[in-house]
């Protein structure tokens, strides 16, 4: 069995974000990602209790290299001053590689 490297692309975020992300995925077309709804505690208090908007969402991405830097940076450009937003990166192995 041989994995393929590709990047996990992880995006914490206040569920007001998510579809702004969502938009951005899809100008890139990137059309695969799971997103679920999370609660935590962080720098801005405890999250996800309360009502709807207060809510926060998690996306992720599994994409090839070239797609990340684009993303990642209209991601951080657009929507870190107004919303909270956590983003990291992990290297991953897959499969079937035609699928990203």
């Amino acid at each position: 069995m041989k994995l393929y490297p590709v990047k996990l692309l992880t995006i914490t975020c206040e569920i007001l974000a998510q579809q702004n992300i969502i938009d951005i995925l899809s100008k890139h077309e990137i059309t695969g990602y799971t997103t679920y709804e999370v609660n935590g505690n962080g720098s801005r208090g405890l999250r996800g209790q309360g009502f709807k908007n207060e809510k926060n969402a998690k996306i992720e991405i599994i994409l090839r290299e070239e797609k990340l830097q684009d993303v990642v940076e209209e991601v951080s450009r657009t929507l870190f001053a107004n919303f909270a937003i956590i983003l990291y990166v992990s290297d991953v192995g897959v499969l079937r590689t035609e699928k990203f």
